[in-house]
């Protein structure tokens, strides 16, 4: 009887060894068509070329090594951005929470460099993250910027104050290390999915290929 039981152990082990070895390279296969299919997205592939609050030259390259949320906005947005910025800040806040888990950046480009210079990127930022960079540039700079991310942007009317608003996505991208898109979190998103996810993407993170 011990023998039987001691082979059917045998078995078992086995089998579950066997079970997790090919769960472990479906997984590894669903990645890798994963990481393929972000590569033919071909979003925020290129460089661009910003400055941030202080007026030092920024570029994307800047930022290698370390994870990114990157979100296009205006400072004179009602209450989408504001909404999007404080989710995107306890996002931030909740994995910073980890000192184990690798740097993350967290940056807001402008879609309106007419009024959003340095000093109102300042001013505005105060109000979330302390670590969240603001970047702006020239009309052409933002406008290359937000084309690589496929950010849709078009100012509307002016009202007799010279008031417009911006009409853009609402979409927060997060860019792997290596500066290649890996996924993009919309306005439905908690705070806690954006944190979840991208904990995620980190513990699992693969270089796409070139």
């Amino acid at each position: 009887l011990r023998q039987r039981l001691a082979v059917a152990s045998a078995v078992a082990g086995v089998a579950t060894a066997g079970w997790l070895y090919l769960r472990h390279q479906k997984e590894q296969q669903q990645r890798a068509r994963r990481l393929r299919r972000l590569r033919e997205l071909s979003l925020g592939q290129g460089d661009f070329e910003l400055r941030d609050t202080s007026g030092t030259p920024r570029r994307k390259k800047d930022f290698l090594g370390r994870w990114v949320l990157l979100y296009f906005g205006f400072t004179h947005c009602p209450d989408v951005c504001p909404e999007e910025l404080e989710k995107l800040s306890r996002a931030v806040e909740l994995l910073e929470r980890d000192p184990a888990l690798p740097p993350l950046q967290p940056l807001f480009v402008t879609v309106d460099p007419e009024r959003d210079d340095a000093a109102a990127l300042a001013r505005y930022l105060r109000d979330f993250h302390p670590r969240l960079l603001g970047l702006t540039g020239t009309a052409e700079q933002v406008r290359e910027a937000a084309a690589k991310f496929r950010v849709y942007v078009s100012a509307g009317p002016r009202d007799a104050d010279g008031d417009y608003v911006v009409d853009h996505s609402v979409l927060t991208f997060l860019l792997g290390p290596d500066g290649v898109f890996r996924d993009c979190y919309g306005r439905s998103s908690t705070a806690e999915e954006v944190a979840r996810s991208v904990r995620a993407h980190m513990d699992t993170d693969q270089a796409l290929p070139p």
